[in-house]
């Protein structure tokens, strides 16, 4: 057992996640630079469409259901996957779910929205596009639920609690193994970064097993500088949980496809977007995975990766959005 596991070895956890998922080069872009790049699938999460919450909600549903409660409330914008899959995990452990979403209410429900609704949870629209409102509202919708008499558990933004980086501490250990089965060595883990749950988890596990390459964040709602400290604040929570301790270094973050900021897609994203379709046969959203892939094609392009290396692109998921 290596350390990540045997550090996470007495966490209640749910394994409602289809893992591990799998991993496969992407020869288009290996052809861009001399490096080989490889695709990491937590798209294909499989549950509730799947995802990168995924690994997260097997955390945090455990805990709720340790707490106990009966009531689920979560919080994101009005196309966000985290609420999709929250309430998914919701009706498959009897759960009531309560979603707070940003953004005006929608005529016609489409993409994630609509499968909130056909999963039955109970949608709130916070008309603003600010993340301290909906958290706001989220809290008063969780007193005015306990008044009622429910116990409430509540999970910001993107599922992003020392609890749920734990899904990305194990991801750690996961991508180690991997190395050993593909007989390479990431130097680099790319991917977007926003609720910075995903990253943190990750640099906590790369403290933990002393994996030594870069884990390399994509900003898409957030300067560098904030998102930086977003990621370093919630990695020391998960890092206590865990009795490790996490250097400020680690934290990698690159802004360059933020923008307009959050859900604003970029004409870079868009290209990316369409070359993964069409090179790949991969789908990508153009509010995560997108401004991440435009991201890694401008670096493979500006030959910014040492020759010879091995990339590995995390693909988190989001691939609703291109139907909303």
């Amino acid at each position: 057992m290596n350390a990540i596991n045997a550090k996470l070895a007495g966490w209640p956890r749910e394994r409602d996640a289809v893992l591990p998922t799998p991993v496969h080069e992407l020869p288009s872009l290996s052809s861009l630079s001399n490096v080989r790049v490889f695709c990491k699938r937590d798209d294909l999460t499989g549950f509730g469409f799947g995802g990168n919450k995924a690994r997260k909600l097997d955390f945090l549903i455990a805990d709720a259901l340790r707490a106990p409660c009966d009531t689920l409330v979560a919080t994101g914008a009005n196309q966000s996957n985290f609420c999709r899959m929250a309430a998914a995990y919701g009706c498959a452990h009897g759960l009531d779910v309560h979603l707070v979403l940003g953004g005006r209410k929608p005529r016609v429900p489409t993409g994630n929205l609509r499968l909130d609704h056909l999963l039955g949870a109970r949608c709130h629209h916070v008309d603003s596009a600010d993340w301290a409102d909906w958290e706001a509202a989220a809290e008063s919708l969780e007193l005015a639920l306990k008044q009622q008499g429910r116990t409430v558990y509540r999970m910001p933004v993107g599922g992003s609690t020392a609890v749920g980086a734990l899904g990305y501490v194990e991801a750690m250990a996961e991508i180690m193994d991997d190395e050993k089965r593909l007989g390479v060595t990431f130097d680099t883990v790319a991917f977007a970064t926003s609720s910075a749950g995903t990253q943190a988890g990750l640099v906590v596990g790369q403290a933990l097993a002393n994996w030594p390459g870069r884990v390399l964040g994509f900003s898409v709602s957030k300067n560098s500088l904030q998102q930086q400290e977003d990621v370093f604040r919630l990695a020391q929570e998960t890092a206590s949980l865990l009795g490790v301790a996490v250097d400020r270094r680690r934290v990698c973050v690159d802004d360059s496809q933020l923008g307009r900021g959050y859900a604003q897609p970029t004409p870079e994203c868009e290209e990316a977007v369409r070359f993964f379709a069409r090179h790949c046969g991969v789908f990508l959203d153009s509010v995560y995975s997108g401004k991440a892939a435009a991201g890694l094609l401008d670096h493979l392009r500006r030959g910014q990766f040492a020759a010879g290396r091995s990339i590995l692109f995390l693909h988190t998921g989001g691939n609703v959005e291109l139907l909303a």
